[in-house]
């Protein structure tokens, strides 16, 4: 049966049906040796469809996992520097699974990770509001900390929601605490911090939606229950 080429690259695992479209009018799809067009269906049955040359790969199972981000790896599937991926401590699980967001190489903690195009899609669309709640270790004028950090409504003129923070720990110059954000700017809890004064120290993700990292050991990871996949897919967007 014929469909969009949106959706059997979107099942087959390769990408996002958003980011589909963008392969397409970037010439990198092909059916039948054809460069596809937006609107362009194929029957994956009987129709040659390729990607980058690559023969569409028939559908494979969906897999989602929740991966504890180590610090000094980023989250890409490959780094033109070298650098250590995410994609390197997942190899176990026997399929090409993507990052849902993002962690940069200092941060750790909580990272999703699936082939399942839409979820990602649905996981990262502005209308999610997913939470995300991260600890965060601080050094700097702790005093009011985090009275200051949930004050923050702007970054550099771009407007933002307002963080829940919890103080979970204090020192003399040293703090940790519990931020929960609804977006995810770039690197915002790190520029709300510096926009209080705040050093960052350390940066742990512990939850997203109604997931948890629990007591994961860093480097390690697991398959989200059927559960917490039907939670994830019952958040707005």
């Amino acid at each position: 049966m014929e469909e969009r080429l949106q959706k059997l690259l979107s099942a087959a695992g390769i990408c996002s049906r958003r980011q589909a479209e963008a392969y397409i009018q970037a010439g990198r799809v092909t059916v039948n040796g054809v460069p596809a067009v937006l609107g362009s269906r194929a029957d994956p049955g009987r129709d040659d469809v390729r990607v980058d040359g690559q023969s569409l790969s028939p559908k494979v199972e969906t897999v989602c996992l929740l991966l504890n981000k180590p610090r000094g790896y980023v989250t890409t599937l490959s780094d033109e520097k070298g650098r250590r991926t995410v994609a390197d401590l997942v190899k176990s699980c026997g399929v090409r699974v993507y990052p849902v967001g993002r962690l940069d190489l200092d941060s750790e903690g909580l990272l999703l990770m699936t082939n399942d195009g839409d979820l990602a899609q649905r996981l990262t669309h502005p209308g999610y509001e997913a939470e995300k709640t991260y600890h965060v270790w601080v050094r700097g004028e702790v005093e009011g900390a985090a009275e200051r950090l949930a004050r923050v409504t702007e970054l550099e003129g771009e407007p933002i929601r307002p963080a829940r923070v919890k103080l979970l720990r204090r020192e003399p110059e040293a703090a940790r605490l519990a931020v929960t954000i609804h977006e995810g700017k770039n690197r915002q809890v790190r520029r709300m911090c510096a926009a209080c004064g705040l050093r960052v120290e350390r940066l742990r993700r512990v939850r997203e939606h109604t997931v948890n990292l629990g007591t994961l050991a860093p480097g390690k990871w697991r398959y989200l229950t059927k559960e917490e996949i039907a939670s994830l897919k019952s958040g707005r967007v």
